[in-house]
């Protein structure tokens, strides 16, 4: 079994919070991240495939294949947009880097896989500092 792994980077805002809870709660459980004026990332995204190598390619995927799947189906969507607002898959959902992350999987999924591949990973960098990572368990 071959990993393979493609980098790509966005840009986004949101905050954290809950309608049905006060400002004071939000601002206890979120803190500056429930801003109520939003706050942003330059996010890094690592998405792994695996499978096996065709021995004819020499590929697991052809990796311009998988930029575009990632461009058309996350990037395009998520790149200089607010997340609680702009974003269709994030629709009614809370803005977490956790949230995000298994909503950017389940994009990404069906059309990685349409290609032979199998969506491995999701890793999802907010900061330097703080990532979460998705096996779709």
């Amino acid at each position: 079994m071959m990993y393979i792994t493609r980098r790509e980077q966005f840009n986004a805002a949101h905050k954290l919070f809950r309608e049905d809870w006060t400002d004071e709660q939000n601002k206890e459980v979120f803190g500056k991240c429930s801003n109520p004026n939003w706050h942003g990332h330059n996010y890094e995204l690592f998405v792994t495939v695996k499978g096996e190598v065709d021995p004819n390619t020499g590929f697991v995927m052809d990796l311009k294949e998988l930029k575009q799947i990632i461009k058309s189906y996350v990037t395009d969507k998520l790149d200089h947009k607010n997340v609680n607002v702009d974003v269709d898959f994030m629709k009614g959902k809370m803005a977490s880097t956790e949230i995000l992350a298994i909503e950017i999987f389940k994009q990404l999924l069906i059309p990685i896989e349409s290609y032979g591949a199998k969506l491995h990973k999701i890793r999802l960098c907010e900061t330097e500092n703080n990532y979460v990572e998705y096996m779709g368990e």
